[in-house]
């Protein structure tokens, strides 16, 4: 059984960073594919950013390409979001997920392609 567990979250001004983290336990983290999603309320959730099994490749939604970069550390088991530039429509609860089964270079934006998920960190930015 595989737990994840994000921190790092916050309430932050307009223009402001944050770095999100995601601790794995269970399982064999170097073998997972990780992904941060994002939900706001009265939205659905939305992909985020992606990052393959030994970090080669990455993925990110178009809204927060050049502000938001993904990260993992596997001897650590974990995966960042160091998220900069800060918008108010960025504020939503963080979530990271792990795709158990990833080949090596895969990098997935879509949730169902994730096995689990953490309980999700409020990050809310102030005009």
């Amino acid at each position: 059984q595989v737990q994840l567990a994000e921190s790092g979250g916050g309430l932050v001004q307009a223009g402001a960073s944050l770095r999100l983290a995601c601790a794995a336990s269970g399982g064999t983290f170097s073998r997972f594919a990780m992904g941060w999603f994002r939900q706001a309320p009265g939205k659905e959730r939305e992909f985020v950013a992606a990052i393959n099994r030994n970090s080669v490749n990455t993925l990110y939604a178009e809204s927060v390409k050049g502000r938001f970069t993904i990260s993992r550390d596997n001897a650590k088991k974990s995966v960042y979001l160091q998220m900069n530039n800060l918008k108010p429509e960025d504020t939503a609860v963080y979530y990271c997920a792990a795709d158990v089964t990833a080949i090596l270079y895969a990098v997935y934006a879509t949730a169902n392609q994730y096995d689990y998920w953490g309980q999700g960190t409020q990050v809310t930015v102030s005009s």
